[in-house]
């Protein structure tokens, strides 16, 4: 990579925009995630709440749809170095964000922002796997700046990644919950016995 493509690679992690600067931190923290193997990986915690939901929803895809993942071997099967990001870009542009001319999108789906991420982490996943590893930085500011230039706008006015992160973040279990509603209960249960002991005593 040379000086000005490295400049304009730390411009997104470093932009002054927290949504932009959130979108490449997903681009980037997810396909070093899938390269390294995964939950099972050497990849280290996510660094923000955003790359981990993208990469608990990620697992879960995996585990619940493989059917998904199968696929994209065949359609990447003649992908270079030199076409691995004009491919991954038309794929992204005619199955998930068709062009609008004069007019935003509409019902952006938070689904469809997952699978931005999840396609390019598979197309970085068969780059890594056929020795062409040149083209991973490539691919990280490929779908980073996608996400900038086509799903940014959309969401700045709808919370911006916390809608993501709610409806992909991982959930406490139901053990977990219980606990808490139990400590609560206790502590309420608690206060009030005390409460009711000290009003008592300045009865008497």
């Amino acid at each position: 990579m040379c000086q000005s493509e490295e400049a304009e690679a730390s411009l997104g992690l470093n932009s002054p925009d927290p949504l932009v600067r959130e979108a490449f931190f997903m681009a980037h923290d997810y396909i070093d995630y899938v390269t390294t193997g995964g939950a099972g990986g050497s990849a280290g915690a996510a660094p923000s709440a955003g790359a981990a939901a993208l990469r608990h929803a990620g697992d879960q895809l995996l585990t619940r749809f493989p059917i998904f993942f199968r696929r994209w071997p065949r359609v990447f099967r003649d992908v270079t170095e030199r076409t691995a990001c004009p491919v991954l870009v038309g794929i992204l542009d005619e199955h998930f964000f068709p062009p609008v001319h004069g007019r935003r999108r509409r019902d952006l789906a938070w689904s469809a922002v997952l699978s931005v991420y999840v396609l390019a982490g598979q197309m970085a996943l068969h780059c890594h796997q056929r020795g062409m590893l040149p083209v991973l930085p490539q691919l990280k500011e490929c779908v980073g700046g996608y996400v900038e230039r086509v799903i940014c706008p959309e969401i700045r006015d709808k919370g911006g990644w916390s809608g993501f992160v709610s409806r992909f973040g991982p959930k406490p279990d139901l053990e977990v919950q219980v606990k808490k509603v139990c400590c609560w209960t206790l502590l309420v249960l608690t206060i009030s016995i005390l409460t009711y002991s000290l009003w008592k005593r300045r009865m008497c």
